[in-house]
């Protein structure tokens, strides 16, 4: 039995680290393209590792630090609060529709599954942004359109209806409200799917460019991933236009280890927060809470 056991073992260990490894490799592959000379890049391709360092990349992205660290203001803000108030509206929202006590909870619930089948388009949205609610440069459209994500909810709701009726019912026993109920033991109870809905809601906060896209005009309300898409289509429009000039010019624009290097970038900090929400990526912690 232990004979089996140590294979078992040294079979899942190896799996794990090889998938490991090849999960690892893409990662390693865009840091060494954006400390790699843009010629080299051009006529070697992506390599693993830079044969002709070069910095000019990171020199570029961070030529003008005011403005970079001005955008990652204006993302980490943005993320925090959409995630915490969206995280919020979203497990409510799904509590609510999760109450077999609710009488009209399979009407709401209907509505709500019925805006992820249709939608009423670009125009009409632009134009409630900008000219019903008036939100257009503003830090709040930033935040408000990704507020509430119909398949998350749905989600929660799923993972809350299967949170036993005996602890809410035990609680009202005990003279608890709903809102108390749902603050100090569906929450709690919840973390699994709140940790994991919360990455997901952070991540489309983090990441969103669209939104400025459309409705910011300031710099000072420019996003991260913004500024980057803006940064790199000016690298472009630069390339394009001394190509069709056909003028010769010593300047060797870093385009490709430019994207590299913004990549490194957008991602490191979502990186660095994955590993501490991964530890309530965990089931089952209701398990003997109803007891007798």
């Amino acid at each position: 039995m232990k004979t089996d056991r140590l294979l078992l073992a040294g079979i899942g260990y190896t799996a794990l680290t090889v998938l490991a490894v090849f999960c690892l490799f893409p990662f390693i592959l865009v840091v060494s393209s954006s400390l790699t000379q843009e010629s080299t890049i051009i006529e070697n391709g992506y390599q693993l590792f830079p044969s002709a360092f070069s910095t000019e990349a990171y020199r570029l992205l961070f030529d003008y630090p005011a403005q970079m660290l001005k955008a990652y203001g204006i993302t980490i803000g943005v993320t925090a609060i959409g995630t915490v108030a969206g995280l919020f509206l979203t497990a409510m929202t799904a509590y609510v529709l999760a109450r077999k006590d609710f009488k009209w909870r399979g009407k709401f619930s209907f509505f709500f599954f019925f805006t992820t089948l249709f939608s009423g388009g670009l125009v009409p949205w632009y134009l409630l942004i900008v000219n019903y609610l008036h939100l257009k440069d503003t830090f709040v459209v930033l935040i408000l359109p990704m507020l509430l994500n119909v398949f998350y909810m749905i989600v929660m709701k799923s993972f809350m209806s299967g949170i036993p009726e005996a602890i809410t019912e035990s609680a009202k026993i005990d003279g608890a409200g709903d809102f108390l109920i749902f603050r100090r033991l569906i929450l709690p109870l919840s973390k699994p799917a709140l940790a994991t809905i919360g990455l997901f809601i952070a991540l489309g906060y983090w990441n969103d460019w669209y939104n400025a896209l459309l409705f910011v005009q300031k710099d000072d309300l420019m996003p991260l991933q913004y500024y980057l898409y803006r940064m790199l289509g000016n690298m472009d429009g630069m390339r394009k236009a001394m190509m069709q000039s056909g003028a010769v010019v010593n300047m060797d624009l870093p385009t490709e280890s430019l994207k590299m290097a913004m990549t490194i970038v957008a991602t490191g900090p979502i990186m660095l927060a994955y590993p501490f929400i991964q530890r309530y990526f965990v089931r089952g912690l209701t398990i003997g809470s109803v007891k007798g």
